[in-house]
């Protein structure tokens, strides 16, 4: 007999679960890193339109394969498939993008929960920008440690997803997610009152085309493409499955505005609340991956309640980074129970042991395996895992999903149409299928061999 499929409580929490897969470092790290090194307000301009052309409909795509099969993606795509096609071979190779994901995002939840724990702890108090740098190289040499933390994280994760998607996935999102705003609002409003904030506003708030065309329009507008592709996870099934665990009272259309709009304002208030602080001590808003674990821990220090302020920044980022584990966990977890029958226990068990094992060689790369540089000079292997997710997997997953839901060969816009809409709420142009079919393709495309040109300019410059 066949098992029946677990279901979602409520409409917000299928909203908040797929926000919070969506909502992680790329929104609260990466996006204040990019928008710093690329002018500012005229680069977010950018991204928005984008992000609403691009990453948008995509996502819908992916929950209307998910809800009209109620599978995860491997099995929604065999289910839905004509007859003598083979579209299911993506199945398992989304799944494989989801634990490449996982190998290295489990490593970087673990620095910030460490992060989190010393801040609390005063481990940071009294550390100057040379003394967090030497803070956090030591961090990435000792590999027991980080092997620690990143079990923590699997641990909790696969707690949350063993204990069911309602009783489990659904109340923990929610309790994350709602901690994860009220921290947002919180450090916003302090970094906005501090002394020289007014600056930092204004660079991120004011359009200034001049400044955004030093930086090479080219660059800009790859760079947001890339940008407002990558925060959403599309392209490896992590949303499919979601949308195959509710209804069809609502349109998919109007809850993934829904979803992208609360996606897109974690992306800006992360931006409210790095720049003001950065313009309020004088430090590069464009100062790169570092920004997070050298410079802010040096700012926090130079402010009054900065122990506190700054444990409850790297609270804020963790619960951004365990959303999206728990919500990839339990793509991968659906993924056992859907094609192999597993129970759920069986597979957060065999999950458990298995993530840890695959993330060891990230841990290992910042020190034992340190003399691998797989893309360059200075480079290892999180680098590498995360060009092959995010340069290579999601781009050809998004191919996937446009090719399947827009040709004849695949499921078909008129199917993909009629699942989207179904529901109250808005609807999903009928227009705009010659854009799906060869406009947006054609973008993909170029996201991808832009990061393939950039990756190989390293390589030989």
């Amino acid at each position: 007999m066949e098992r029946q499929r677990e279901t979602l409580g409520s409409r917000l929490g299928f909203i908040l679960l797929s926000a919070g897969c969506a909502i992680g470092l790329g929104n609260v790290w990466r996006f204040p890193f990019i928008t710093g090194k690329y002018g500012g307000a005229a680069f977010v301009l950018v991204y928005l339109v984008f992000l609403a052309l691009f990453g948008l409909p995509i996502m819908v795509m992916e929950f209307a394969i998910g809800r009209a099969a109620r599978r995860n993606i491997a099995g929604a795509l065999r289910a839905l498939e004509p007859a003598g096609t083979r579209w299911h071979l993506y199945g398992p190779v989304a799944i494989a993008g989801n634990y490449l994901l996982m190998m290295f995002y489990t490593v970087v939840a673990g620095w910030l929960l460490s992060y989190c724990a010393q801040a609390a702890a005063g481990g940071l108090v009294g550390l100057d920008g040379a003394g967090a740098g030497e803070h956090f190289e030591r961090m990435l040499a000792e590999p027991w440690s980080m092997a620690f933390w990143m079990l923590v994280v699997v641990s909790l994760s696969f707690a949350i997803c063993g204990a069911g998607l309602r009783g489990g996935v659904e109340r923990a999102t929610k309790l994350m997610m709602g901690a994860l705003f009220g921290l947002m609002l919180a450090l916003a409003v302090r970094a906005m009152l501090l002394p020289g904030a007014r600056e930092g506003l204004a660079f991120y708030l004011l359009p200034d085309f001049g400044r955004m065309c030093e930086a090479g329009l080219t660059e800009v507008v790859f760079a947001a493409m890339g940008q407002a592709f990558f925060t959403l996870s599309l392209g490896i099934g992590s949303m499919a499955v979601f949308g195959s665990y509710i209804g069809r009272e609502r349109s998919l259309t109007g809850e993934t505005v829904n979803i992208v709009l609360l996606d897109t304002c974690v992306a800006v208030a992360s931006g409210l609340i790095i720049f003001p602080a950065c313009f309020a001590f004088d430090v590069r808003p464009d100062a790169g991956p570092g920004l997070l674990f050298i410079t802010l821990p040096a700012i926090f220090n130079q402010m009054a309640g900065g122990r506190v302020w700054g444990a409850l920044f790297f609270a804020f980022m963790s619960f951004a980074a365990l959303s999206t584990v728990v919500a990839v966990f339990e793509n991968i977890v659906s993924y056992w129970i859907d094609v192999r029958g597993w129970s759920r226990r069986k597979a957060v068990r065999v999950n458990l042991v298995a993530i840890p094992l695959l993330a060891l060689p990230c841990v290992l790369g910042f020190n034992v395996w340190r003399g691998f540089q797989p893309l360059g000079q200075g480079t290892n292997v999180l680098d590498l895992e995360d060009f092959v997710v995010s340069s290579t997997l999601l781009p050809l997953g998004s191919l996937v999903m446009l090719g399947f839901c827009c040709w004849r060969r695949g499921w078909g816009w008129n199917r993909f149409l009629e699942e989207a809409n179904a529901g109250r709420g808005l609807k999903f142009p009928a227009w705009a299928r010659v854009y799906a079919t060869y406009v947006l393709p054609a973008i993909v495309v170029a996201v991808f061999v832009y990061g393939y040109v950039g990756v190989f300019k390293k390589l030989i410059g």
